[in-house]
């Protein structure tokens, strides 16, 4: 996933910046990048809308805003910030009309998706193990739910919202527009009701009329044997309810594998690094590695060599596909003692006395072929 930009950044306002000094910086590059106004690459436009969108909810939230401050993005697991990649323009501007009330952007008869809710992000930390085996894990985060007081209408309880007079309770009206090829109609959001085609005279205290709270939610998301980072699992119906508060968005689940001191991961495959002395190399052994159900046996041949492999077939993760599982690469590294004890060195040197005439065939052809090389000159 591409690293996430600052947000202060993004909307190009210093950290310390009031309130209304986001709002406006919002306001401006929202309605410059919005497509009925950018002239440039239209899926660049797209993305800093979106990118525009996410910054100005975090930094317009007092909570969001000061977890951010001091947490960076790490911080904002969990509490809900929306999945603006799923959304359209249309959806946005809807969500902060009270800035862009009356500028006609994104205008649309309801229909059944219109009416469908918002979606969620949050992020899960699974270690190797539990990738291995696939995980349960019990998620904790905040979202705009309906109103219980009032079940979401925003009316005190024993009355209900009124029709909008102005739009018929359509939630749009049509507007004149005067331009060089004169007057033409368009379809914008009303600006009475917001869009909602009703009115609420008496409003519920709870929820100051708006039909929603926020409200905590605590679930269990399955996540699959051989889920990688950055996978995305759905939750269906877990994200925020509609304006009518029947269809409910989506939580999508970001997955975030963590480091293994001992192991990492390459596709299905796994690999471990491991130390052996000169001895264990030459004249072969038997060693314990670790794996990820626990330590296992495996043979060191006579005469491996710096960075041979032993495999361990089976060993690593399954596929989340045909649920296959990848082997383990063990990789072998000789080490070289930088200390010798006088045993060790009395030992070392008879042995490489036996070297001047005992020859391995590999080194014997190295040095005949610099023998010859230097005879050339």
């Amino acid at each position: 996933m591409a690293r996430k930009r600052d947000y202060y950044e993004v909307l190009g306002v210093a950290r310390g910046a009031s309130p209304d000094e986001i709002k406006r910086a919002y306001r401006k590059l929202a309605l410059k990048y919005h497509p009925d106004s950018y002239k440039g690459d239209k899926a660049e436009g797209e993305a800093k809308f979106k990118e525009l969108a996410e910054a100005y909810e975090v930094l317009s939230d007092n909570v969001k805003r000061q977890r951010y401050d001091r947490f960076g993005h790490e911080g904002l697991r969990g509490v809900g910030v929306h999945d603006y990649s799923s959304m359209g323009f249309g959806d946005i501007f809807s969500m902060f009309e009270d800035i862009f009330g009356g500028m006609g952007f994104g205008g649309r008869r309801r229909t059944a998706a219109a009416e469908r809710g918002y979606d969620l992000e949050t992020e899960v930390e699974l270690t190797l193990e539990q990738v291995a085996t696939g995980v349960d894990q019990t998620l904790e985060f905040e979202r705009m739910d309906l109103c219980d007081t009032c079940a979401g209408s925003g009316a005190k309880p024993g009355s209900s919202p009124k029709r909008c007079g102005t739009c018929g309770g359509h939630g749009q009206v049509q507007q004149q527009v005067e331009s060089l090829l004169g007057l033409s109609v368009r379809i914008v959001t009303c600006p009475r009701c917001q869009g909602k085609g009703s009115l609420v005279d008496d409003p519920c205290k709870d929820c100051r009329g708006s039909g929603r709270r926020k409200k905590k939610r605590v679930l269990t998301v399955h996540i699959p044997p051989g889920v990688h980072d950055g996978q995305v699992v759905r939750m269906r119906g877990e994200g925020e309810p509609g304006q009518a508060g029947t269809s409910r968005g989506d939580l999508h689940c970001y997955v975030r594998v963590g480091p293994h001191p001992l192991l990492s991961r390459h596709g299905n495959d796994l690999v471990c690094q491991v130390p052996i002395g000169f001895a264990q190399a030459a004249l072969g052994a038997r060693i314990q590695v670790p794996t990820l159900s626990g330590m296992e046996e495996i043979k060191i041949p006579p005469g491996t060599q710096n960075a041979d492999i032993v495999t361990l077939s089976r060993r690593g993760l399954p596929s989340p596909r045909t649920g296959r599982r990848g082997d383990l690469h063990v990789q072998l590294f000789v080490e070289i003692p930088k200390k010798l004890t006088q045993k060790q060195r009395e030992l070392l040197s008879a042995y490489a006395q036996t070297e001047e005439t005992n020859v391995s065939p590999q080194r014997k052809s190295f040095f005949e072929k610099l023998k010859e090389y230097f005879a050339s000159k």
